[in-house]
């Protein structure tokens, strides 16, 4: 696996490839990362991630692959993926949607293991009543991340010929 670092709104975030696919992402910098993207999927993944933080791009294509994580782990990740820009869902709704009601402690370890944050985005499951809980990556890059989607998902449905 290749690491590659790139700036963002949100510090120094890495992503790592295999040529193929995207294999995980890091907040702050892995000691063997790059500057320099070295080979497709990694320069499509680095130039999606740099229009998602620019308030550009709402879903991701890269390719994505994890190969860790228990059955209801990625079950919880795979949830993830299909939560819409913008919005929020809770541990508790995350939980019922992958078959297991009483697991929203469950899904707050599983976003925790989350080896792909922002691609897959753990972000956007926060706590009952909507509060803002927990963050593998700090309450502050959470808050960001959602502020930015907020804004733009605003923005687009504000904006004329919508």
């Amino acid at each position: 696996m290749r690491w590659t670092v790139l700036d963002s709104p949100i510090g120094e975030f890495c992503v790592a490839t295999d040529g193929e696919a995207i294999r995980g992402a890091h907040f702050g910098r892995v000691e063997s990362a790059t500057d320099q993207p070295g080979d497709e999927v990694t320069a499509r993944a680095v130039a999606e991630l740099r229009a998602y933080f620019a308030g550009e791009l709402t879903e991701f294509t890269v390719p994505v692959v994890v190969s860790r994580g228990s059955e209801f782990e990625r079950a919880v990740w795979r949830e993830m993926t299909r939560i819409p820009y913008g919005e929020t869902k809770t541990y508790g709704e995350v939980a019922r949607e992958v078959g297991d009601p009483g697991a929203a402690r469950a899904v707050g370890v599983a976003c925790n293991r989350n080896p792909v944050p922002v691609i897959v985005p753990c972000h956007r499951i926060v706590g009952a009543g909507g509060k803002l809980v927990g963050f593998g990556g700090g309450l502050p890059r959470k808050v960001t991340l959602l502020e930015l989607e907020a804004r733009v998902a605003l923005e687009r449905a504000w904006s004329p010929g919508c």
